[in-house]
């Protein structure tokens, strides 16, 4: 991995080469600094504010579809365009919209007489579209702004269900993905606060539809806004606030070159950031199916998910706000600011491992 260097390795190789200058060395230095003061924004305070919100009873659990999903995705429309951020084409702005498939029983049709020819159905479908929000920060290289490195994570939830001992029936998921959702956006604030973009292009896509069936991801990938070969990269971010403070799994760590750059990333940064990056410590549950990366990889893109783990409050209405810990998922947020832009200044895009390409296509089943 000669190709992969970025602003730490050169500042050692200039600063002991013999054309070293001081001006060289301040540049780098300024560089190094400007890098790390774009990741210094992303903050526990500001995670906790937009996991607050994200994961208010307002939203209702943020079901595909409801009231409580547009709330969500208008939100975030919101934060990505105050960044600086641009709407992608084919799209409400920033909203993407996919046609989700619904049966709803026709009451009137329930209660009519028996053999009635002029009564309806009484299963019938129903033109529901479920949001995805889509945003671009644009490159700076003529040629690699061509490319794409997809952030993902996924804004829906279960919505309302049934109570627990408490009688709260609201599934306020703010680990699941309140959590990877305020991420999203704080790692694309960071991006947008470089005075230099990257040479690759960036989308944050915050997907709907994840708790049905990966759907919103889905319709992402098989009807893509820029060509879908394009993309070098997807980094995918799903429940990433809890259990031990100083790890995070990447889920997909031995598939490709992905998993070992987030380890170097870890690694180069380590007093900052205080996180192991772990292979998939609970293979039994087959996580590689449960989230919006496995669309990017069923596309053979090179992808990884950041997980923190099970816990006793999934799919419970006990997912509350003040549970997630929001220093640790800034933590991981900014470990995916740096991943993110290693990827994005590299003109090697990353790449599978012969093994790991093998497994990913027996796990998509080739597709």
């Amino acid at each position: 991995m000669k190709a992969r260097l970025l602003v730490l390795p050169l500042v050692a190789a200039a600063c002991s080469g013999p054309g070293s200058t001081p001006q060289a060395e301040a540049q780098i230095a300024g560089r190094t600094g400007t890098l790390e003061a774009a990741a210094a924004t992303i903050t526990a305070e500001e995670m906790r504010s937009r996991i607050a919100y994200l994961a208010s009873d307002e939203l209702g659990g943020r079901d595909t579809p409801s009231p409580g999903l547009e709330l969500a995705a208008e939100y975030l429309a919101r934060a990505f365009e105050a960044a600086g951020l641009e709407p992608v084409a084919g799209g409400e702005g920033f909203i993407h919209r996919y046609p989700l498939g619904m049966r709803v029983v026709d009451t009137a049709a329930v209660a009519a007489p028996a053999g009635s020819s002029a009564a309806p159905a009484a299963i019938r479908e129903v033109e529901v579209r479920a949001p995805n929000v889509v945003a671009l920060l644009r490159g700076s290289d003529p040629v690699l702004r061509e490319t794409y490195v997809v952030f993902s994570a996924h804004m829906d939830h279960v919505g309302i269900g049934a109570p627990d001992a408490s009688g709260d029936s609201i599934y306020n998921g703010a680990d699941d993905d309140a959590s990877g959702t305020s991420a999203l956006v704080e790692v694309a604030e960071a991006f947008a606060a470089l005075p230099e973009r990257p040479a690759r292009s960036l989308i944050f896509l915050a997907v709907s539809g994840e708790e049905r069936g990966l759907l919103g991801s889905r319709h992402f990938a098989n009807h893509p806004p820029v060509p879908i070969q394009s993309i070098v990269a997807n980094i995918n971010l799903d429940m990433i606030g809890r259990n031990a403070p100083d790890s995070i799994a990447a889920i997909g760590l031995d598939y490709s070159s992905l998993g070992a750059l987030a380890q170097e990333v870890a690694r180069a940064h380590a007093g900052e950031l205080g996180l192991t990056v772990a292979p998939d410590l609970w293979p039994e549950e087959r996580l590689f199916f449960r989230s919006d990366h496995f669309n990017f990889a069923a596309k053979e893109i090179p992808a990884i998910f950041f997980f923190a783990g099970l816990h006793e409050d999934y799919h419970r209405p006990s997912d509350e706000v003040e549970k997630p810990d929001t220093d640790k998922a800034a933590r991981v947020a900014r470990l995916v600011f740096y991943l993110g832009h290693r990827i994005a200044t590299d003109p090697e895009a990353p790449r599978w491992t012969e093994q790991g390409l093998a497994e990913v296509r027996a796990l998509t089943g080739g597709r």
